[in-house]
């Protein structure tokens, strides 16, 4: 994250150095300011904001932040909104163990295609319509989670809910659009972080909802019905909201800056293979599945647990469980921020020391929550492990945006995607079943945290090197401008398309920590205008 300063022109002065200060507002230091540029937060050539003010409503950047966090939030809301009313629906629908776990498998598994289908709509539309369109297709199956008549029903409505968590492709691809590299990691990690506290509030609200609604006379089997219209009515509106008020870039929206030939098409083919054949997607793949994923799996089931083994009443299991969710106010970010303090002092090889530690950490919490024979123990436990897991997911995104430049939003929908798919295998190993109790279930998943957080030492850059492994000694390969710019070929570089790639790679830079004085940068590989 980038230093908070107080100097006119910063975050904490605006634009001009004569506005207010703003509290948790930060900034991007040593990048030109495009004094051309007519937008309420200073910008760089791109027109990305260098600033972050959290507070303030900026158009169009502040407000595509607020936009797509509120959106993924509601879009969590919905989807775990059956999670603290499980006691009360599995009795109505006459819902097995097995039932429950394969809804939760159900709940995670319908966003491992849609956010990977998301990538490519907000390439080819944007993310204004990919986001807008998304949350409100899913709308109706969110009020037919009110008419579902058995098993069956409940499953199928689960899976289709499932789909609106594609909203967090299009909320990191937006902020990419909007915001400077130097502050992405930030940005991404508090709008993700935001969002994902859906999982806990929906602990809160779907209990609370469900108590007014039996306090106006309804029964218990009708009351949970009818409080399903309050996530599906938040469908609606954000969905109006972002088709309304967003904007897919800074400078206009995406069709229309096509149009006027202001933004060029990339192939869609070339973006995919640099994606797919690059092995260190895959290696976060995996690593993401056991951050992300396990938080998602532990939303569906972390209630029920406290419910069942401490003999608590629903709505006291909802409040401890909101708090496993609700960690994402502050844990995603400080993942983030963690990652960019390490890069500053020791480069790339401390944001991987940094994503191993959190992750493992949180691994050896989760056991320990399983393990747990007492309530205030078993919360301790319950409230590390989802800092760690939900560090770790910071952290993890603050590595991302530095596996490709060119294929970025393909990467980023492949690692959502895994998210989900490692939160569907675990809930079909460990919560589908009778063969675990929730608590061994839980102690295993932690087992499997671990040992699938090792693949990161495999993770080595030649310009940056790994956790292990210093950075090639080959004087062109270890170059950032070699890495970023060996996506494209003989061809495409003579039309002057790797331009972007070579900007980038010029700002990554900082990823050699403290040798960016001292390292040398080979001629003629860098762009003269920047």
């Amino acid at each position: 994250m980038a230093d908070i300063e107080g100097s006119p022109g910063s975050s904490m002065h605006g634009v001009t150095g004569r506005e207010p200060a703003f509290a948790f507002s930060v900034a991007s230091p040593a990048v030109p300011t495009d004094t051309t540029a007519k937008f309420a937060l200073p910008v760089d050539s791109e027109h990305k904001a260098k600033v972050f003010k959290l507070f303030s409503l900026a158009n169009p950047h502040m407000r595509t932040f607020h936009l797509s966090w509120i959106s993924f939030f509601t879009c969590f809301v919905s989807t775990f909104a059956a999670a603290p009313l499980v006691p009360i629906i599995r009795d109505n629908l006459n819902l097995t163990k097995a039932d429950i776990g394969n809804a939760g498998v159900a709940s995670v598994s319908g966003s491992i295609f849609s956010r990977l289908v998301m990538g490519a709509v907000c390439d080819l539309l944007g993310p204004r319509y990919g986001c807008a369109f998304l949350i409100m297709l899913s709308a109706p199956t969110v009020f037919c989670m009110s008419f579902t008549a058995g098993p069956s029903g409940y499953i199928a409505v689960r899976f289709m809910i499932g789909f609106s968590l594609a909203t967090f492709v299009s909320c990191q691809f937006w902020m990419s659009t909007m915001f400077n590299s130097k502050i992405i990691g930030l940005a991404n990690g508090t709008a993700a972080g935001w969002g994902n506290m859906g999982g806990g509030a929906t602990q809160l609200l779907m209990p609370f909802v469900y108590d007014i609604i039996r306090r106006c006379g309804a029964t218990p089997f009708t009351a949970w019905r009818i409080a399903f219209f309050v996530p599906g009515w938040m469908h609606v509106i954000m969905g109006i909201l972002v088709l309304t008020l967003g904007q897919d870039l800074p400078d206009g929206n995406l069709g229309a800056l096509q149009k006027k030939g202001n933004v060029a098409k990339d192939k869609f083919s070339k973006v995919v293979w640099y994606a797919i054949t690059n092995y260190r997607t895959w290696i976060f793949v995996l690593l993401y599945g056991y951050s992300m994923g396990v938080e998602l799996s532990t939303d569906n089931v972390v209630a029920e647990y406290f419910y069942d083994r401490f003999n608590l009443k629903l709505h006291t299991a909802g409040i401890i469980a909101a708090t496993f969710g609700m960690a994402n106010l502050v844990a995603r970010p400080f993942g983030g921020y963690a990652s960019d303090m390490a890069a500053r002092y020791f480069g790339m090889r401390g944001r991987l020391w940094v994503l191993w530690i959190l992750q493992t950490m949180g691994g050896a919490f989760c056991i320990w929550l399983g393990r747990a024979n007492s309530l205030p123990i078993a919360v301790l436990a319950m409230i590390l492990f989802s800092v760690g897991a939900q560090a770790a997911c910071g952290a993890t995104f603050g590595i991302i945006p530095f596996i490709s430049r060119r294929s970025l939003g393909i990467i980023s929908g492949l690692t959502g995607a895994g998210g989900n798919f490692g939160s569907g295998l675990t809930q079909l190993i460990f919560f589908s079943t009778t063969k675990f109790s929730t608590a061994q279930g839980l102690s295993w998943m932690g087992v499997m945290i671990v040992a699938c957080t090792l693949p990161v030492t495999l993770v080595h850059f030649p310009q940056w090197g790994g956790m292990f492994f210093p950075p090639s000694k080959d004087v062109v390969k270890s170059t950032e401008e070699y890495y970023y710019a060996s996506e494209w070929n003989e061809e495409e570089k003579q039309k002057g398309l790797h331009q972007g790639s070579l900007r980038f790679a010029e700002n990554s830079r900082s990823e050699r920590g403290r040798r960016i004085a001292s390292a040398p940068t080979p001629p003629n590989t860098t762009p003269a205008h920047v």
